[in-house]
């Protein structure tokens, strides 16, 4: 009967699997679109006329007339001519085709499966939250860029930025999770009580450390700092608390911004090679056992994209390394989701 089930919801778990990659490009396109400086390049949202560029010279003349009356032109980019804008009017207008792109490849589908009935009731509820999750990143996404619409923001917000970056990982999680119960045997999930536990501290450390990677691009912090292993020449550098407030450091001060997000790469890494040692106690023939090695590869690379970036950083953010690491630490997230799906239940005990 299970073999049965997972076989009947394979096409159904594929579509979600493909939705899986689009978000996790999506995410990616949104790390360049900030790291270009490209994300106030669309003054105005049109859900259907603007799926196309300007079509010609007066209409990319008129679209770059609307950047040139907010803060972020008139202050940073004012040297910029009509060549400059189209550059950073290409990544802001493929990060939101992209997301018209992946309105059509969940609905359509979706639309379809419940034709042929491959969707039951089960799956109706988990759907519509989908949805709604979907939705509200578009509306987060536009909200935040509209806040920096003005003559007073040269960017939108860091905390902004968080937020629609967050949102966006819990979709991706959430589709994750979703296809996991439509694919995974229930055999494979094993009742692991110590290495749930574990992994779910680290999907919480992983999450803050995720909030930390967005502060550092919105807030370009990395050019604070270019040395490694210590931060300019020190262990505790100095400035960490010159914002007037303990919460204030911790949001807006970049040294300080800095400094957490490497403390906590390094609780992170310790924490997952704990985990990989308990997890090769698990059942030789499990699948949980066999990938354990995949949490503890992609940390490591990690860390090691992190320094690249730091080092790379003397005049600007390397925009390679800085993606690749932006998608190693998806890549983490959804590895330590998949982990958590496996451990998920509660009778046995590991040692």
């Amino acid at each position: 009967m299970e073999a049965v089930t997972v076989k009947n919801n394979r096409a159904v778990a594929i579509w979600l699997y493909i939705g899986v990659g689009m978000i996790v490009i999506q995410v990616l396109l949104g790390g360049l679109t900030r790291l270009t400086g490209s994300g106030l390049s669309i003054t105005e949202w049109k859900p259907i006329l603007g799926a196309f560029p300007p079509m010609n010279e007066q209409a990319w003349q008129a679209a770059f007339d609307k950047y040139k009356e907010i803060a972020q032109f008139q202050y940073v980019n004012s040297h910029f001519t009509l060549s400059d804008f189209k550059f950073i009017y290409f990544w802001e207008w493929l990060h939101r085709d992209w997301a018209r792109l992946m309105g059509i490849v969940f609905i359509v589908p979706f639309i379809y499966f419940i034709i042929k009935k491959k969707i039951d009731r089960t799956m109706v509820n988990p759907m519509v939250i989908l949805f709604v999750l979907g939705g509200l990143q578009g509306a987060i996404g536009w909200i935040m860029v509209k806040s920096g619409l003005n003559e007073e923001n040269l960017y939108v917000s860091h905390i902004r930025l968080a937020i629609h970056f967050i949102a966006a990982l819990a979709l991706l999680c959430y589709v994750l999770w979703f296809a996991l119960k439509l694919s995974v045997p229930v055999k494979e999930i094993l009742p692991v009580e110590t290495l749930k536990k574990l992994n779910t501290w680290l999907l919480a450390l992983l999450t803050i450390q995720l909030v930390y990677g967005a502060f550092m691009a919105g807030l370009h912090a990395a050019l604070a700092a270019s040395t490694w292993p210590d931060i300019n020449g020190m262990w505790w550098p100095t400035g960490m608390f010159a914002q007037g407030g303990l919460l204030a450091d911790i949001t807006h001060n970049q040294i300080t911004i800095q400094f957490l997000h490497r403390g906590l790469a390094y609780l992170i890494t310790i924490l997952v090679a704990i985990w990989w040692w308990k997890a090769g106690q698990t059942p030789s023939y499990s699948l949980l056992h066999k990938m354990r090695y995949l949490p503890l590869l992609l940390v490591l690379l990690q860390v090691l994209l992190g320094v690249l970036t730091i080092l790379g950083s003397q005049v600007k953010i390397p925009i390679s390394y800085a993606i690749l690491h932006q998608f190693v630490g998806m890549l983490l997230l959804l590895a330590l989701v998949w982990t958590q799906f496996l451990s998920r239940g509660t009778s046995i005990k590991a040692v």
